[in-house]
């Protein structure tokens, strides 16, 4: 009977550790059959969340069947609702709605990450995100449809709630999109609200500046020091009062691991990942493994950890990947390892910011920065192609990735 090793997870982290796997099996003549790769997810498709800021967000996903295919990948249609460890099994949902289980030898937990949605009043209700594939394409939908609308300071107004790496980059698309949905001469406003003394509090003093200048130039404003304290049809109350008429609220501030990581008896940090090793395994969980978003993961000897970000994740896939079918196989391991870490913030039609190292020193601005950001985007970040020798040799976790 054959093994199985069992990805949870189409995302970055799930389809790189499938054909990290994969390789493995080929390199050391066991790609007959004997271990087989399964893949279980509700679509064979890679939604590239990195670009669900630009337009056109629904159509930001890239099918993966033919890759797998290609892989020696066995694709399953499903959505996990539990794993039990102690049977080395997962509980499932298949695309007829009909329940299902498959068993493992080998577990890599790859189901990313969610927008953390706090109990503000109104925020479920009211607020609109580019989390998710659905989500994105549903603002664009309403932005594309404010038009329609009397003119009004609420229509014309797009509040970012969160000014992080996600928020920085929907409100420096929003001015132009506004304009491009409302008229050239329409009156719009753009307003970032997040509660850190300063914009980008997560990618420190590095970057600032540009990113300060460049919101400026596009005529976004900023409301720092302060936090939205409810959300409603027609706009935002903040905090210290303040009220901001808007029919167009975007809540991008802060991320989740996969509710998934509660059903593994391991540590997790406060933002749901799960504590790894050096090689991505679970400690103390048989057969388990986690990756991308869902891994709390050392990536140096430094102190520094993987962010909740593509770069880390088609990094993590690839090292999980190569240890999951390695420890099946009796091989040696490689420890994940990305000491390289960059920044590369899209700043809308001024440029993008691009930035080096954990302290994130700026190396490159404008629009030099937004050629890069643009190959990144639309390139390096995408899947491989179907041809099997190529997609495993993609594969290999010693390849630099600086996506």
């Amino acid at each position: 009977m054959a093994q199985r090793i069992l990805i949870v997870g189409a995302g970055f982290a799930g389809m790189w550790t499938a054909l990290g796997a994969a390789r493995v099996l080929e390199e050391n003549g066991r790609a007959d059959g004997g271990i087989e790769i399964a893949l279980i997810a509700p679509q064979p498709e890679l939604h590239v969340r990195p670009r669900l800021y630009e337009a056109e967000a629904g159509t930001m996903k890239a099918p993966l069947r033919e890759v797998f295919d290609a892989a020696g990948v066995r694709f399953v249609q499903g959505t996990v609702e539990r794993i039990r460890t102690d049977d080395k099994a997962v509980d499932y949902v298949d695309a007829h709605g009909d329940a299902a289980t498959l068993g493992y030898d080998r577990l890599v937990l790859a189901t990313g990450s969610k927008l953390f949605r706090p109990r503000i009043p109104g925020l479920t209700d009211h607020a609109f995100s580019v989390d998710q594939l659905d989500e994105a394409a549903a603002l664009e939908t309403h932005v594309k449809a404010l038009g329609a609308l009397p003119d009004s300071a609420a229509r014309n107004t797009v509040v970012i709630a969160g000014g992080g790496f996600t928020g920085i980059e929907t409100a420096a698309e929003m001015p132009a999109r506004l304009r491009e949905a409302l008229g050239a001469d329409a009156q719009t406003r753009v307003v970032v609200v997040e509660q850190a003394e300063a914009i980008g509090p997560d990618l420190g003093p590095g970057p600032r500046p540009v990113i300060e200048q460049a919101l400026a130039e596009l005529g976004v404003e900023m409301r720092l020091g302060v936090a939205v304290a409810a959300i409603d049809a027609d706009g935002v109350t903040l905090a210290n009062g303040e009220r901001i008429e808007s029919r167009t609220v975007i809540w991008t501030a802060g991320m989740r691991a996969s509710a998934l990581t509660e059903q593994i008896p391991a540590e997790r940090d406060r933002f749901g990942r799960l504590h790894v090793d050096r090689n991505l395994r679970v400690p103390g969980v048989d057969g388990v493994y986690a990756t991308g978003d869902t891994a709390f993961a050392a990536t140096d000897d430094e102190g520094n950890h993987a962010a909740m970000s593509c770069q880390h994740a088609m990094g993590l896939g690839r090292s999980s990947g190569h240890n999951v079918a390695a420890d099946l196989l009796g091989l040696a391991p490689i420890p994940y390892s990305q000491p390289f870490y960059v920044t590369c913030l899209d700043l809308g039609p001024w440029g993008a910011v691009y930035s080096e190292g954990w302290d994130r020193v700026v190396k490159m601005e404008g629009a030099e920065a937004k050629a890069l950001k643009h190959q990144i985007n639309s390139e390096w970040i995408y899947p491989p192609r179907a041809d099997r020798a190529e997609a495993l040799a993609a594969a290999d976790p010693r390849r630099a990735v600086v996506a």
